[in-house]
């Protein structure tokens, strides 16, 4: 494909659990993928997150506590790669597409701090599918996981949870994006960043009406996009 978001970098985590703040990197990806949506270049990372990984963890990603310690990299030094790894996509530039960045980039950022390493601060452009999915096609029913998104534009997603697997499918779901729904996106990747914090926010509070209306009047939606507040 060509137009808006023809050539990618791509970028995906998998971790010791879903809490930004205390969880840890176990897997990364990070790569380019061309307008063809083939890879183009790939990194990957297994890291010793010198925490145990809980078993709910395990079940999701497939690593143990004892695979790691025994193959990983230092996670100080994974994490200072990573953080080298997307500076130089970004800085070619390259839009980076993360589905649902705020996750893996406000947990990127709580371990460069974790080990005395300078954060990316607030990368740009990130284009995140999860965000554009829901501002594009909000009214659609069902899940809105990467496997299901995948499932609804047409990309092949086989080994879920494989963090090259899920970058890579997360790219392809983004230039399938950006073909069926070009009429309703910004004409730059500048453009479409800022978008998607002005989605982000108003997805976020649309999720707290909801919640404080249906579930808990206490309830406080995660905001800031990408990178949590």
């Amino acid at each position: 494909m060509s137009g808006l978001l023809s050539t990618l970098a791509v970028f995906d985590l998998e971790t010791t659990g879903v809490d930004v703040g205390t969880a840890r990197i176990v897997t990364a990806h990070v790569g380019v993928i061309g307008p063809d949506g083939e890879p183009l270049e790939s990194r990957a990372w297994l890291a010793d997150p010198g925490v145990e990984i809980p078993a709910g963890a395990s079940a999701v990603h497939g690593i143990s506590t004892e695979h790691a310690r025994e193959h990983g990299a230092p996670a100080a030094q994974v994490v200072a790669e990573i953080l080298d790894a997307l500076r130089e996509l970004l800085a070619r530039p390259l839009p980076l597409v993360i589905y649902n960045a705020p996750y893996d980039l406000s947990l990127l950022r709580a371990e460069a701090l974790r080990h005395g390493l300078a954060p990316l601060g607030r990368p740009a452009p990130v284009v995140d599918p999860l965000v554009i999915d829901k501002a594009v096609d909000r009214y659609r029913r069902g899940k809105r996981t990467l496997e299901a998104a995948a499932a609804h534009y047409g990309v092949a997603l086989s080994g879920a949870h494989d963090a090259g697997v899920d970058a890579i499918a997360a790219g392809r779901v983004a230039q399938a994006l950006a073909e069926r729904h070009a009429a309703a996106l910004p004409a730059t990747v500048d453009e479409l960043h800022a978008a998607q914090i002005a989605w982000h926010d108003a997805q976020s509070d649309s999720f707290e009406d909801y919640m404080r209306r249906e579930r808990d009047h206490r309830f406080t939606a995660d905001r800031g996009w990408p990178v949590r507040r």
